[in-house]
């Protein structure tokens, strides 16, 4: 038997995932690291402890799985995206790295879209967020010119794992999607972007697919690690598109709703012509000439985790969750906006908070937590809305993974807001599933990544929403819509007291 190991490399570990060619996952080894804070709004890490994440992983899935040392024939990766990564003329880092959740280039992106937003938006199909690649380089260029005078390259963090495995230099499409400078639909860097914020094009990495196979591994690296083959290295993507692999978003008419401590929903989209205006995210997909349209909640999983904790604390999430069937819809007439740290989609906005309406005295934990829950739904389902409104999308399938997988009174929940069969996977195993399903695919163990997915994902349950629960929730969304309008100018007024 022959394996392709999956390596995710993520904001607080690297997770690694030995895979064999019937998709079973073997042996997973995982290493944590930490976040810098260096100052409010900063989000940093060293490159340094990706590499050292990195071989202590490989090392300890040789030790665990010893066969894995002569008979794995590939590697490929999962990355945050939108990290910037500086390197010197010698691929050495100038400085940490700027996270994707560093939140210092306000002034980078209000500048952007200032002079060239419709520009930006058309050729990226993206607007300036502080997340994004290129407000970064425009903060460094600012703010470090020595660091930015020896700047020769950049590159996105797994891309950093690729060239210190091989040596080489690169990045793929689903990656550079999202550092607002890639024409999309066109597949190459955009020259006049480059122009209009004076970047040299020396510095832009050169493009490839995800599924290339961008080089071998160092023979010193691999007799380090311990494996005794060649091993084939493949370029990866960025982690919402390895999720939406992993999670067999492959296809039209396929959804996905991920709740983690953000939310995300995500549609499979083929031809890269639809144009949402910068409404939503939308980015090349891992998959070949493929795309994807994503909606992100700030606050999901992270809203449910607020709660239990300020609550609840000696609850289990699923004692919480226990009674939430009992409760009816709308929560007796209690909505929660989950804007606790301010909300992306669809509206943009660092200022809104959370809100609970209605409370009264016969509300009890149940009703909040059944709330919460709903809440955490309606924010993705406005993404969801907005595909469907801004490019007619049609969804047969919603795949959901993350916490709100784990939950089968969510699930139906999911179902009935989302008017929509949603499933969940036998076994979830994340970006780091589908960083190893590329791999596959460039082996030419699968001719496609479609024929992959047949093979390595598996659904467990399907929940149909139910057509008297799907009315109901209409109507309370529609009051849940109501709630932004309503707090947005209380809400910005708050947070401007504390400044």
């Amino acid at each position: 038997m022959s394996y392709v190991i999956g390596i995710d490399l993520g904001t607080s570990s690297l997770k690694g995932l030995l895979v064999d060619k019937e998709g079973k996952v073997l042996i997973t080894k995982s290493s944590e690291y930490e976040l810098l804070t260096p100052q409010p709004k900063y989000s940093e890490q060293n490159p340094n402890v990706w590499i050292e994440a990195l071989d202590i992983v490989l090392k300890e899935i040789i030790e665990a799985f010893p066969e894995a040392a002569s008979k794995t024939e590939g590697i490929s990766f999962s990355g945050q995206m939108h990290s910037l990564v500086l390197l010197d003329a010698n691929g050495t880092p100038l400085r940490n790295a700027i996270l994707w959740n560093d939140v210092r280039t306000s002034k980078q992106c209000q500048e952007i879209m200032d002079k060239a937003g419709q520009e930006v938006i058309s050729i990226t199909k993206n607007k300036a967020l502080e997340g994004f690649t290129l407000p970064k380089l425009l903060w460094v260029k600012e703010n470090e010119p020595t660091i930015w005078e020896q700047a020769k390259h950049f590159l996105l963090p797994k891309d950093f794992l690729g060239f210190y495995l091989t040596g080489n230099k690169q990045m793929e499409y689903s990656d550079a999607a999202g550092t607002l400078m890639l024409n999309v639909e066109e597949k190459m860097w955009s020259e006049s972007i480059a122009e209009l914020f004076d970047l040299p094009l020396g510095i832009f990495p050169k493009l490839v697919e995800s599924s290339d196979k961008i080089g071998i591994m160092k023979e010193e690296l691999a007799k380090k690690y311990g494996f005794t083959n060649d091993i084939a290295v493949f370029s990866g993507g960025a982690d919402n598109a390895c999720a939406a692999v992993g999670a067999g978003i492959v296809k039209e008419g396929m959804g996905l709703a991920s709740i983690g401590t953000s939310g995300v929903f995500l549609s499979y989209e083929q031809d890269g012509k639809e144009d949402y205006a910068g409404k939503v995210h939308y980015f090349n997909h891992a998959i070949k000439n493929s795309f994807y349209s994503m909606g992100v909640t700030l606050s999901a999983g992270y809203s449910l985790n607020w709660f239990k904790n300020t609550f609840a604390a000696e609850k289990s999430y699923d004692e919480l969750l226990g009674n939430i069937d009992n409760i009816p819809i709308g929560s007796d007439g209690l909505v929660f906006t989950p804007y606790i740290m301010g909300e992306r989609t669809p509206y943009t906005d660092s200022q809104i908070r959370g809100s609970f309406i209605g409370m009264d005295a016969r509300h009890t934990l149940d009703n909040f937590a059944r709330a919460v829950v709903e809440g955490i739904t309606f924010s993705l389902n406005d993404s969801k809305i907005l595909m469907e409104e801004n490019a007619n999308k049609q969804f047969a399938r919603i795949v959901s993974v993350g916490g709100g997988a784990k939950n089968s009174k969510w699930l139906q929940i999911q179902a009935d807001i989302f008017n929509t069969p949603v499933v969940n996977l036998t076994v979830e195993q994340g970006p780091g599933l589908g960083a190893a399903m590329v791999a596959a695919v460039g082996l030419g163990w699968f001719a496609t990544m479609n024929e992959c997915v047949e093979k390595f994902v598996q659904y467990k349950e399907e929940f149909q929403p139910i057509p008297e629960n799907v009315k109901k929730y209409e109507q309370v969304y529609n009051i849940y819509k109501e709630v932004y309008a309503a707090t947005k100018e209380t809400s910005h007024r708050l947070q401007a007291l504390m400044e």
